[in-house]
């Protein structure tokens, strides 16, 4: 997923044209999962415990955090941002998918 945001990242630096889904809406897609997963990974090192999870209101309020932030605070005090509400939707998104794929990894039985 990071290499995958970073290619997009850099193909709209360099200026060259991506389609308008791509361009206006994959990284936001992709932000929440890799943020959660760069968490999960620093928790799981410090905990010493690969199976750890993060809870699902955590994932929630990560999500309704940046929604806040990024599509209804920045907007009023930087003209640089812009509210998107489809933003909004993926940040969600992007957090339940997730869930789905971390809660594939469960302990093994004792």
């Amino acid at each position: 997923m990071f290499l995958l945001a970073s290619v997009v990242y850099i193909l709209q630096k360099l200026g060259i044209p991506l389609p308008g889904l791509i361009a206006n809406y994959w990284n936001d897609l992709l932000c929440i999962p890799l943020v959660l997963g760069a968490i999960t990974y620093i928790i799981r090192h410090l905990k010493k415990d690969p199976y750890f999870q993060l809870p699902t209101g955590f994932v929630l309020l990560l999500a309704t955090y940046y929604s806040f932030y990024f599509e209804y605070y920045l907007p009023q005090i930087n003209p640089r941002y812009t509210a998107d509400w489809v933003d909004v939707l993926l940040y969600f998104i992007g957090g339940m998918l997730f869930l789905v794929f971390e809660n594939k990894k469960t302990r093994p039985l004792s």
